[in-house]
């Protein structure tokens, strides 16, 4: 079954994706507008005509908890990158698991679920806004310190970092004005692979509330060359600055 009812969501993140015939799709402006603009990522894979372009994670996140509410307990696995306007299909009366799938019954997104879920628009709209901001400062403010730490770096010709999963536990008693802080990273390294993950906690008017975690997987490591990812950084610096000049 498709999802079918926009009313059901709160007013975000509906532009960034489009219904039609039940079926959600995301053409590339609209990915990457969301990493840019909402998100902060400026991974080049969620770029309009990117060659391996794919949507980004944090907006399948933010679709799925806007249609499903927050629950004290979730745990997300991405299993396939989703493509230019990609049909998916999110169930309509789902249980403790949510699939994302297509028309053909591969599945994009797993998402398991605990507890009571949270439908109030505003408080999912600030938990995921809050978690998508620290989600797309993969790098540098994350990777790049790992990375140094551990004498690697993935390719800067062909950067290669792919959101695996995320998940977290949260106390949702006192759930307005919840805020998302970066707690800690590693990264275990296996021969030329990577998986990165970064650790953050959630609290409200200062007490804790819960924590979570995301896991990235790094392709193509190599030894570190500090000259060789400055200068990625300053391109990716100058992209940045380049495109909020035309905003």
């Amino acid at each position: 079954m498709s999802y079918k009812d926009p009313k059901t969501m709160g007013q975000f993140p509906q532009e960034f994706f489009r219904l039609v015939d039940g079926e959600v799709l995301i053409s590339p402006a609209q990915a990457s507008r969301f990493a840019k603009d909402v998100a902060g990522d400026w991974n080049p894979i969620h770029d309009e005509g990117a060659k391996r372009f794919c949507v980004p994670g944090d907006l399948l996140f933010a679709i799925v908890l806007s249609r499903y509410g927050l629950s004290p307990g979730m745990q997300f696995t991405f299993t396939g990158m989703v493509g230019e306007n990609q049909p998916l299909i999110l169930p309509e009366a789902p249980d403790s698991v949510i699939e994302v799938k297509d028309g053909n019954g591969k599945v994009y997104m797993r998402v398991e679920r605990q507890g009571t879920p949270v439908n109030d628009p505003a408080i999912v709209e600030g938990f995921v806004r809050r978690y998508v901001a620290f989600s797309g400062r993969n790098f540098p403010h994350y990777l790049k310190p790992l990375m140094a730490e551990h004498g690697v770096m993935f390719n800067p010709d062909r950067p290669m970092v792919i959101y695996d999963s995320m998940g977290f536990e949260l106390d949702l008693s006192d759930a307005d004005h919840l805020d998302l802080e970066f707690a800690h990273a590693e990264l275990d390294v296996r021969g030329r692979r990577g998986s990165a993950r970064l650790d953050f906690s959630v609290s409200a008017a200062g007490q804790p509330l819960g924590a979570g975690s995301k896991t990235l997987t790094i392709s193509g490591l190599q030894p570190y060359d500090e000259e060789r990812l400055q200068a990625f950084i300053a391109d990716f610096t100058q992209r940045i600055e380049a495109y909020r000049r035309t905003r």
